[in-house]
């Protein structure tokens, strides 16, 4: 598939093929004046090749399979960061793998290389390796060119040394942060509310960039999510991290009451337009948040903007909500992206209700017929 892209005053197209012997080929063409003209070059393109040029060759180099999934399929759609992912992946595979076909590669194979780079990086990280290989060999599937998923049922091995400690702050910190916040509000550097609204909402950073006043709604007490910030891009809006992540969330007054003040002193579409007319960036409101923290005394190694979505959960944790609320509140598909991404405060929370576990039961086995016990009547 063909990518498009701007080049200078116009558009250029660039598309990847292979040889005869497997060779990957980058050819691109520039100097198109519209995004229209670039399209219809590219449509043709996809024409030839149906008719007859062929991009992947048999039984094509695994590593060399991997850029050309990445190039035609992701590249035109991504993030830098993601892309920078990809660049790096496509590194190790290269050197790992080497001239290692697609199809000569079986479980066992795949096993050893995760074995091998797991031994050298965080869970974190080979989940990610992992989910880029799968699905590169999920489209070789499509492709008609391999007939088993070798990536399925693995055994993920990774350096736990090497796991990083999310840190979050307490429900003491909490209030300290929220009362700082809230006296030193200042309509014309939006920071301040971008950081309250993180730390009583949950959102990510994009999505509170991207908030409109038509996605809060004063009446019902309520913020909608339906997009998020393309920061990448310079700004502007873009889609929200997954369809899962469009959602409506419940909010209190003292919130709503700050954002007011934004919004009595601001005009413009955007809630958190600033002084200078623009959205703090990420570099901005983390740089404020580091100061926030510095002023209370609150000492936490590798602290962000990111973290107070962690704060958010460890608080709704610790006063017994249920996690499939939780999940539903922060955007996740399904309440399993909760678990995981937040095994570490369910385990610790987990640790912290045994005692009392233990002390219901306890009450079960007692003697004492004062204890009320709840019984279902038929």
């Amino acid at each position: 598939m063909p990518s498009i892209r701007k080049h200078g005053h116009g558009y250029q197209v660039r598309y990847y093929y292979y040889d005869a012997n497997g060779q990957e080929h980058e050819k691109t063409k520039s100097g198109f004046r519209t995004k229209s003209a670039a399209k219809l070059f590219a449509s043709q393109l996809e024409i030839d090749i149906h008719n007859g040029l062929d991009l992947v060759p048999k039984d094509p180099k695994f590593a060399d399979y991997f850029d050309y999934f990445y190039h035609t399929y992701k590249e035109p759609k991504i993030e830098n960061q993601t892309k920078n992912r990809y660049k790096i992946t496509s590194r190790v595979l290269h050197n790992y793998f080497g001239d290692v076909t697609l199809k000569s590669i079986d479980r066992q194979q795949y096993q050893a290389f995760i074995n091998f780079y797991g031994h050298s990086h965080a869970k974190d990280t080979v989940y990610k390796v992992n989910s880029l290989i799968k699905a590169t060999v999920q489209n070789a599937i499509l492709d008609d060119l391999i007939h088993k998923d070798f990536t399925q049922r693995i055994s993920m091995i990774y350096d736990k040394s090497r796991d990083k400690h999310v840190e979050y702050l307490s429900v003491a910190e909490i209030k300290r942060l929220i009362a700082y916040l809230e006296s030193h509000l200042n309509y014309h550097f939006t920071s301040t509310f971008m950081i309250l609204t993180a730390v009583l909402t949950g959102a990510r950073l994009g999505e509170i960039q991207a908030l409109t006043w038509n996605d809060v709604n004063f009446n019902f007490k309520t913020i909608n999510i339906t997009k998020s910030w393309n920061s990448s891009e310079g700004g502007g809006f873009k889609d929200t991290k997954t369809v899962g992540s469009n959602r409506i969330i419940a909010v209190n007054d003292e919130l709503l009451k700050s954002l007011k003040i934004l919004k009595d002193h601001h005009n413009g579409e955007l809630v958190f337009i600033n002084q200078y007319n623009s959205i703090p960036s990420s570099s901005a409101v983390n740089k404020k948040l580091r100061s926030v923290l510095k002023d209370l005394g609150i000492q936490k190694q590798g602290f962000h903007f990111h973290s107070l979505r962690h704060s958010h959960v460890a608080y709704l944790l610790s006063r017994g909500i249920d996690i499939y609320i939780i999940s539903k509140r922060l955007g996740h598909a399904d309440v399993s992206t909760t678990t995981k991404v937040y095994s570490y405060l369910m385990d610790e929370y987990k640790a912290k209700n045994d005692q009392q576990i233990r002390e219901e039961l306890d009450n079960l086995s007692s003697h004492d017929e004062t204890i009320p016990i709840k019984r279902n009547l038929q």
